[in-house]
């Protein structure tokens, strides 16, 4: 019978009292695991959020983003020195915090389990440190879920991002090699617009102008970020795989597939749609 590895068998702080712990959760509009996989600057930024309390008042925080669908399971994100504070453009105080060099290994790479039921997500580690089970350390960082084959692609805009900043070997193999007809939804209006890629487009790439620009193109949704910023997208946008063809498809055969899912998910309706035509 394999013992259990707890996160004390590989670290031993010097003094528990000099940590925070900080259980980062979903914000209601974003996950902090996608946060963490697609950019330690977006990461850094969310040790810094200064609510009403002093919550960092000690010198270090230990940091976890939680896994989605897994709420007791969380990923390491890195151990930050708490440097100082600064008043951020709109007057509400920040903290300063730096990346150290403690477990920086681990960072993106250790899953730790431990219940945690209350509603604080900044509390003290000497609480906690002795209940986190070690479950998994990757082989490499993380940056985003394994691909889940053809018939599963559905993920969101911070997803997507992530995998796309991160070149995430197994996605970007299996959809740069293949045509196909994709939906983009926004959860916001619920308005639907079906794409395609073919060409010397393959998916990946198809999908890749949409992370740096917010829009593919489409005529309706660079209208629709006129107003809005990418921001926008990444709360509002998700992507689906409708159906993926092999490289080799005449490229009308994929015009002629768009052309059916636009008639099936009608989005070409004015208020439904996005598709122009």
């Amino acid at each position: 019978m394999t013992a259990t590895l707890t996160l004390s068998d590989i670290w031993h702080p010097a003094s528990l009292t000099d940590y925070k712990v900080h259980f980062a959760r979903w914000n209601g509009e974003t996950h902090p695991l996608h946060v963490l996989a697609r950019s330690m600057n977006e990461w850094r930024q969310w040790q810094e959020w200064h609510p009403h309390r002093d919550d960092f008042n000690r010198p270090y925080i230990f940091s976890l983003a939680q896994v989605p669908e897994q709420n007791d399971v969380w990923m390491f994100g890195g151990i930050w020195a708490v440097t100082g504070k600064g008043i951020r453009a709109d007057g509400r105080p920040h903290y300063q915090v730096q990346l150290t060099d403690e477990l920086s290994g681990a960072v993106a790479r250790l899953n730790l389990h431990r219940t945690h039921k209350q509603r604080g997500t900044r509390l003290n580690l000497e609480n906690h440190y002795a209940d986190f089970i070690i479950t998994e350390v990757l082989a490499r960082r993380y940056s985003g879920r394994a691909f889940p084959g053809y018939h599963s692609v559905n993920l969101d805009f911070h997803e997507l991002e992530g995998l796309v900043r991160n070149d995430s070997p197994d996605w970007a193999t299996a959809l740069s090699h293949v045509k196909g007809v994709y939906l983009v939804t926004d959860t916001c209006t619920q308005r639907r617009y079906v794409g395609s890629a073919y060409g010397e487009w393959g998916i990946w790439s198809r999908w890749k102008t949409y992370i740096q620009l917010g829009h593919g193109g489409n005529s309706e949704m660079v209208e629709l970020l006129r107003d809005h910023d990418l921001g926008y997208c990444r709360r509002n946008f998700k992507f689906a795989l409708l159906e993926h063809m092999d490289s080799r498809t005449d490229d009308n055969v994929v015009i002629q597939r768009e052309s059916y899912w636009k008639q099936v998910l009608d989005s070409r309706n004015l208020i439904t749609g996005m598709n122009a035509n």
